[in-house]
């Protein structure tokens, strides 16, 4: 089924829900006018539709291969790529100093959910590019970001990040990779990094690998660990792709998914490098690049639900099995076929108006330096994160359920969708890892970003109590026991909370998500009341579980023992 950019959505979330227009209203983004929004949207869904979407199926079927020491990627994604880099759409919110748009973020946001939803393979390799171009523009050297931003901006260029090694998953500490000094104002980095999404690429001039690795004097953990930018080519004086480095790809993963996205053993023995930010605070520098890339990778997940809802509701109105309460019509006039389908979109509806709204904030924290915006940002990104994700797996699981099973056959292509983004609840901080983060990391504040996001739910049902007041009441209770479970959290002790740590982000987003729809509801009509309905009053109501799942502590978990879990 080909693949339609749902423009609408955007355009209705930036005007309506999540108040795109304070974004354009301050000096700094002052060029994201409605006519530029909506131009931006229409020409980024143009190419998705016509050039990224046939790709997806191709991606899949014929992964890439490394052959002789160089990455073969899958044909037509060189001329994919192209067209991307071609669009300006790698620079869509760089800066403009070097080469870039200098949009928003939402909006940059926006036309990377599409990108994912044509070809999710192909788009994660712009995606790290941009989570380059952060991490270089906020630590870089200008010399570095001379050199390098405009290049990797115009997508001649790209962008890798290597944190996991075989010893050390999401234990970036225990990284054995080392650099020593050269003399020169250069470093040589030598250690080997797994898991590396497009290590290498045969349509890329040169590949830019930021490398994190231990000086002599680094202290062990994450206190002494350094951050390089290690080009595969060496860029001569005139800033062209050089000599080969003293780096390779051992090898490409046989993975689950993501076929056309070659995920690389790397080997670095002793690579030319260049310290990138101050040494041993290579950490601070690679969040950067990693907040960047944790709230695109958020967005990959709405990208699934979308690309999967779009397939299931198409082939839901075509299959005719059974008579249904309407007839002799299509599966789609079953009840339980409907009940999956309004499931999918207000799913993927709540998901992507939770990120848009994280992307909102980095807007207007980039553009005000308001710490309050920042905090915002920062507390919805592991939501965005490890909610967007869930819902790309559960969306996408149910997509093949609709087909029934026509879905467990490959030809349709509905597997395919749940086979790409199951990875994107491990990679970028397992969604377990966000959920630490947001009971602990995020409420180092004694709970103030929470507390002001609840009182923006509360006043939303309260606006919404003359009008629509079957909606507003059970938003307003849920913001309460929210609330309340927020308060009972900061009194535990930290392995307590750890325990509780993902029923506790999931009744987030499912209260976050509920306030958004029934905001959709007060601006949009029958229609969008409708959707709303589906969240509020099927699917809201979760949350009372996940917060009596948060509050119940670590005491129980340990009280069952290895050999008590092997029976």
């Amino acid at each position: 089924m080909p693949y339609r950019a749902p423009i609408g959505d955007y355009q209705f979330l930036f005007d309506h829900v999540v108040d795109f227009a304070q974004v354009a209203a301050t000096e700094r983004f002052a060029e994201a006018t409605p006519d530029m929004t909506f131009a931006i949207l229409t020409e980024a869904a143009k190419m998705c539709e016509e050039v990224l979407a046939p790709l997806q199926r191709a991606g899949d079927q014929q992964g890439a291969v490394l052959e002789g020491g160089v990455v073969r990627t899958t044909p037509g994604f060189a001329q994919g790529y192209r067209a991307i880099a071609a669009g300006g759409w790698i620079g869509i919110s760089a800066p403009q100093e070097h080469g870039g748009m200098g949009l928003p973020l939402a909006l940059a946001t926006a036309v990377g959910e599409m990108m994912g939803s044509a070809c999710l393979s192909l788009q994660l390799c712009p995606l790290l590019s941009q989570g380059q171009i952060e991490a270089l523009d906020h630590h870089a050297s200008p010399e570095i970001k001379a050199l390098y931003l405009p290049r990797l901006i115009s997508g001649d260029w790209i962008g890798t990040m290597n944190l996991t090694e075989p010893q050390a998953g999401s234990d970036v500490g225990a990284l054995r990779t080392t650099a020593t000094s050269n003399g020169d104002g250069t470093y040589a980095v030598t250690g080997q990094k797994i898991f590396i999404s497009w290590g290498d690429a045969d349509f890329a001039e040169n590949v830019c690998h930021l490398v994190l690795a231990r000086l002599p004097d680094g202290a062990p953990g994450t206190k002494g660990i350094s951050l390089f930018l290690v080009p595969r080519n060496l860029p001569d004086e005139n800033g062209a792709p050089g000599a080969r480095n003293s780096l390779r790809v051992v090898s490409l993963e046989h993975k689950m998914g993501l076929h056309g996205s070659p995920t690389a053993v790397m080997e670095y023995d002793g690579a030319t490098g260049w310290l990138v930010g101050a040494p041993h605070k290579g950490m601070a520098a690679m969040f950067t690049m990693m907040n960047n890339a944790r709230l695109g990778v958020g967005v990959q997940g709405v990208s699934a639900a979308e690309g999967a809802f779009q397939q299931a509701l198409a082939y839901a109105q075509e299959r005719r099995q059974g008579r249904t309460p309407l007839g002799e019509g299509a599966i789609i006039d079953h009840a339980d076929v409907r009940r999956m389908l309004a499931t999918m979109r207000a799913e993927t509806f709540a998901a992507r108006a939770i990120a848009l709204s994280c992307a909102v904030s980095a807007d207007m924290q980039h553009a005000t330096g308001d710490e309050a915006w920042a905090a915002r940002a920062a507390f919805l990104t592991p939501i965005a994160k490890a909610y967007g994700t869930d819902t790309g797996v559960n969306v996408a699981s149910l997509g093949i359920q609709v087909h029934g099973g026509m879905g467990f056959i490959e030809e349709t292509g509905a597997a395919q969708y749940l086979r790409d983004v199951r990875v994107t609840a491990i990679y970028e901080g397992t969604n377990g890892i966000q959920a630490m983060d947001l009971v602990a990391r995020k409420m180092m504040d004694g709970g103030e970003a929470a507390w002001r996001l609840l009182e923006e739910i509360e006043q939303t049902a309260e606006s919404a109590r003359t009008g629509l007041p079957h909606l507003a009441e059970p938003v307003w209770n849920a913001a309460e026991s929210l609330r309340e479970a927020t308060e009972f959290l900061l009194t535990q002790e930290m392995n307590d909370r750890f325990a509780g740590a993902v029923p506790f982000l999931a009744a987030w987003a499912r209260v976050l998500g509920a306030h958004f729809h029934l905001k959709a509801a007060l601006a949009g009509g029958s229609v969008r009341a409708r959707l709303a309905e589906v969240f509020i009053t099927r699917l809201l109501p979760d949350y009372t579980a996940h917060l009596a799942h948060a509050r119940t502590g670590a005491a129980g978990l340990y009280a069952l023992s290895a050999e008590d879990l092997a029976g």
